[in-house]
């Protein structure tokens, strides 16, 4: 049974689904309309969240079994490694899939209907997409940030523009956030025909500048939840320096062009983002 579990979390990838998940919680918990915490809905947002992404990413692995098996960083995968079959990924998925989606009809109908979207982006879409053009991380952006917009919805039941102020954030920094992992995976991806670097000649310079780019971009954005008064005023500056710490590291990635400046890169996105949205809803108003 321990094994079992395991490969199953293993299958959802469940520290990849929990961080997703962390975020729509937080821009749930960020909603005017939300005082205090009903733990029963958290959970059950937590809940119905990590069966949609664990659904996503269960397709994800069944339908490149044998992608993951020929990668050094994938081999192990459950599937590809033949510990789940495809059969079994698949019914996983589909559980999943509907329990998570019904389970959001709790809080509104345009949350589930935004969630199946997400999935359905992220399993369909993009996956595909990642063999035929590097376009597949714009595309792989979006189901990455609208569980940010899905929990603002959830509590507002509106597209209002906090949502998607708050799924901006999230949509710019995961530019800089997989062409960094891209680039340390470089060999292993481009064995397969993955194409997820901007540059068809892999990592170089203009990889390395267009990670800059959209960190660039993302100091301007870290204004917007104060401006449309989603916070006070004292996280814009933990934000700030979070923004120009991550286009510090980019720079770096220019300067050094070496797999360790993108790791410097990779790692110092993981701890922006529980930096950023924990400031923004310590500062909510």
């Amino acid at each position: 049974m321990k094994a079992t579990l395991k490969n199953y979390g293993q299958l959802m990838k469940f520290t990849l689904s929990f961080t997703v998940v962390f975020t729509c919680v937080i821009c749930y918990q960020l909603a005017p309309n939300i005082n205090g915490f009903d733990w029963f809905s958290i959970l059950l947002l937590t809940f119905a969240g990590l069966c949609v992404t664990g659904s996503a990413n269960a397709i994800n692995q069944s339908v490149e079994k044998d992608t993951d098996a020929q990668m050094k960083r994938t081999r192990n995968r459950p599937v590809a490694a033949g510990r789940l079959t495809q059969k079994q990924a698949y019914t996983f998925a589909f559980i999943t899939g509907v329990l998570g989606v019904g389970l959001m009809f709790y809080f509104n109908i345009a949350s589930a209907l935004l969630s199946a979207f997400s999935l359905f982006l992220y399993a369909f879409i993009y996956t595909p997409l990642k063999k035929v053009n590097s376009i597949a991380v714009l595309v792989g952006a979006f189901p990455g940030a609208i569980p940010c917009l899905i929990g603002w919805v959830a509590a507002t039941n509106e597209f209002s523009a906090g949502g998607w102020i708050l799924l901006l954030v999230q949509f710019l920094w995961q530019f800089p956030h997989f062409w960094a992992i891209a680039w340390v995976s470089h060999a292993d991806y481009s064995s397969v025909g993955f194409k997820l670097l901007p540059s068809k000649e892999g990592p170089n310079r203009f990889t390395a500048l267009q990670s800059i780019m959209y960190a660039v971009l993302m100091i301007p954005i870290g204004f917007l939840p104060r401006y449309f008064h989603v916070t006070g005023d004292w996280s814009i500056w933990v934000v700030l320096v979070a923004n120009i710490f991550m286009v510090v590291q980019c720079v770096r990635l220019y300067q050094d062009m070496g797999v360790p400046a993108a790791r410097r890169v990779m790692f110092s996105s993981y701890i922006y983002l529980p930096i950023v949205y924990l400031s923004l809803l310590a500062d909510k108003l």
